[in-house]
């Protein structure tokens, strides 16, 4: 069975190993051939070479800026469904909605029936800022009507789902196939690894994570450090804030790593893990951090009420400076109780298992085409 994705990720185009690439690493065991559709980039994939990963995933990159996608989507869709017959196809959505409406052309087109996906509802249930507090009101007056060429609509956890059942798209158009795929030959704890920092945190560095809020925080913790993973456009942005504030000689911004292998073994230098985000679709790097025993501090958003039980494995915050110096000055004052959160953290590996999700999400886009 063949498969055509649309997706709004530019890191594999760009030969980055990111969440995306390690998903596809394992669902492309389940297929013959994957074609990816994404937004352009810079580089070779701009001058037309098609990159090519683990020997049938071929990825095909705009060669416009984003105004174009969706008369990409359907005509070098078309152009792959004519060369390659593919099954069915699946489209990641999200505002300002390009893929579904290049996808919807597509099937127009050619029949192929699709899933949409919607992992997260932007600024829900908190808008980071004003283009966070459009994309929510669009999404709100949009998706059912997105929704509606599609066989199926896939969620990720229970949140999105029950809030697209408030958009007007039926229950039974919903189908919900997690995406937190957790590896556990990857994630097992090396206790060989020192603790260098009181506090990690990794994601994009951009307005919803609530990084600054983090770093304010550190400032009322005088003895605390703080390690950063990740790049992002507020990157520059956060480390001027940090010196304004007086910190920098006490956090450590470590930037992109290039390997999932380095992120996890890098986590594991942080006495505990804080995900502060106003609004997110996973995190699955929350979900990793509790895999390798880290006791989590965490705001209520995407999968996180579904999988923490406050107290018991890990923290739940209301995400304001208050709230999170007196949550770290907790945990990091009774390593004992940190250690145990860690330990029963730990079970969300069988919740997650890799190789389980991604098979019934290989079964549910293949059951589509029947």
């Amino acid at each position: 069975m063949k498969l055509l994705m649309i997706s709004g990720d530019r890191m594999l185009a760009r030969g980055k190993q990111g969440a995306f690439y390690a998903t596809l690493e394992e669902l492309s065991k389940h297929f013959e051939r994957i074609d990816v559709i994404t937004p352009g980039v810079k580089g070779p994939s701009a001058k037309g070479q098609v990159p090519k990963f683990f020997g049938n995933v071929f990825v095909h990159p705009s060669p416009r800026r984003l105004w174009y996608q969706p008369w990409w989507i359907a005509k070098k869709g078309k152009e792959l469904i004519d060369q390659c017959r593919h099954d069915v196809m699946t489209v990641h959505e999200f505002p300002p909605f390009y893929n579904g409406i290049g996808a919807r052309k597509l099937h127009k087109k050619t029949g192929i029936p699709y899933a949409l996906e919607v992992h997260h509802i932007v600024g829900m249930p908190v808008p980071a800022d004003f283009s966070e507090e459009c994309g929510r009101v669009l999404s709100r007056c949009y998706l059912a009507r997105d929704a509606r060429s599609a066989k199926k609509v896939r969620t990720v956890n229970k949140c999105v789902s029950d809030q697209l059942m408030t958009f007007g798209i039926p229950s039974e158009k919903i189908y919900l196939v997690p995406s937190f795929y957790l590896d556990p030959d990857l994630l097992q704890p090396d206790p060989s690894i020192a603790k260098k920092y009181d506090i990690v945190s990794a994601g994009r560095m951009v307005q919803n994570k609530g990084f600054s809020v983090l770093l304010d925080a550190v400032r009322d913790l005088p003895d605390a450090t703080l390690l950063l993973i990740g790049d992002g456009p507020l990157r520059r942005e956060l480390e001027q804030h940090a010196k304004s504030i007086g910190i920098i000689n006490r956090v450590t911004f470590a930037g992109w790593l290039p390997t999932a292998e380095d992120v996890m073994k890098t986590l594991q230098s942080g006495k505990l893990f804080v995900m502060n985000s106003v609004s997110e679709g996973g995190p699955r790097i929350a979900l990793e951090a509790m895999a390798l025993g880290l006791p989590v501090i965490a705001t209520r958003v995407g999968v996180m009420p579904d999988v923490l039980h406050d107290h018991h494995n890990g923290v739940f915050t209301r995400g304001d400076r208050q709230d999170l110096v007196l949550k770290l000055k907790e945990l990091l004052s009774r390593p004992e109780r940190a250690e145990q959160m860690g330990h029963e953290a730990r079970t969300i590996t069988e919740k997650f298992e890799r190789k389980t999700l991604i098979k019934q999400y290989a079964d549910f886009l293949q059951s589509l085409a029947s």
